[in-house]
């Protein structure tokens, strides 16, 4: 049965929810979404939200909103009278008004196995920690920080490689599958709700800038999660000197190897780097103002020596 829903959504991520729901024949009464934002070289442009391009692309209303703590935010929100709000990555705070304002509730979709990894950053937080895998759930939306109810999950195993943009990529495609799944449970009254476990919480904090930079005296297996749960974005990077002068280094890729040495020396032609314990291999790596490119690649212009040392 198609259910009157309401879109709150704003980056990549969401975009396949948002489109899954159209075409699976429910009505989109509004699409909320964070505002456009200063971009471009000079940030004298505006730019709009992926959610909001696509929203504009399928002829669906557009709204973005500052805050949803206002009187008259909130009742705009509940006069479109919805079944179901749908929130995937939406970035602002849904005050209890707006969370009761639908028939049904909010519906959100979450990258993480909660309560492990509540918060914003769930697929960077479960690399970075080494997590063997992760998944989507849809759950219904309380008050307190990802503490609802979970209705379905779907569970993704991390391979030991995979970055975060990989894993970003999978989930947003089985997110968008889940959820429309989700809503065809609903509009039967057959979804049903299971309490989050009490043990086992985590908090996906935001990825801060200060903690980006490699620390090689760490395991080499901590260096090598650092590096694919911060890639593409924000990157983890380091400093190298090249041709007298101390450039940074953006880290895309690395995989594990063998080798020891001084932490941060580069031991072989291959840019396999020394560690605390173990040694890491660079795959893929970017110069400032650069684009990505293969570690042999990025050798043949650098002409960095072994010994070298990276910091």
């Amino acid at each position: 049965m198609p259910l009157r829903v309401i879109f709150m959504g704003t980056p990549d991520f969401s975009v396949p929810t948002l489109r899954a729901i159209a075409e699976a024949g429910h009505e989109i009464a509004a699409v909320y979404t964070q505002p456009p934002r200063a971009a471009g070289r000079r940030g004298l442009e505006l730019t709009p939200s992926p959610v909001q391009r696509e929203a504009e692309r399928l002829g669906l209303e557009v709204r973005t909103p500052t805050s949803l703590k206002g009187v008259a935010e909130q009742a705009a929100f509940a006069a479109l009278q919805a079944d179901v709000a749908v929130v995937v990555a939406y970035g602002l705070l849904l005050p209890k008004a707006i969370l009761d304002a639908p028939r049904l509730g909010c519906l959100n979709g979450h990258a993480s196995l909660l309560p492990r990894w509540r918060g914003a950053a769930p697929i960077q937080r479960a690399i970075m920690a080494g997590d063997a895998e992760t998944g989507m759930m849809v759950m219904k939306m309380e008050e307190g920080l990802d503490t609802g109810p979970v209705a379905m999950v779907e569970k993704v195993a991390i391979a030991p490689d995979m970055t975060a943009g990989e894993l970003h990529d999978r989930l947003m495609v089985q997110g968008a599958s889940l959820m429309v799944e989700a809503l065809a449970q609903l509009g039967i009254n057959c979804l049903t709700f299971t309490p989050q476990a009490t043990e086992g919480v985590t908090y996906a904090r935001k990825i801060d800038k200060s903690e980006t930079r490699v620390d090689w005296t760490r395991p080499s297996g901590e260096v090598h999660n650092h590096i694919r749960g911060l890639s593409p974005f924000p990157g983890a990077w380091c400093e190298v000197e090249i041709g007298g002068r101390t450039e940074r280094l953006k880290l895309l890729r690395s995989t594990l190897s063998d080798g020891v040495g001084e932490s941060g020396g580069i031991l072989d032609d291959r840019l396999t780097v020394a560690c605390g314990s173990g040694a890491v291999r660079l795959v893929e790596v970017q110069r400032a103002g650069g684009k990505p490119a293969a570690a042999q690649e990025f050798l043949r212009g650098a002409k960095i020596e072994k010994g070298t040392k990276l910091t």
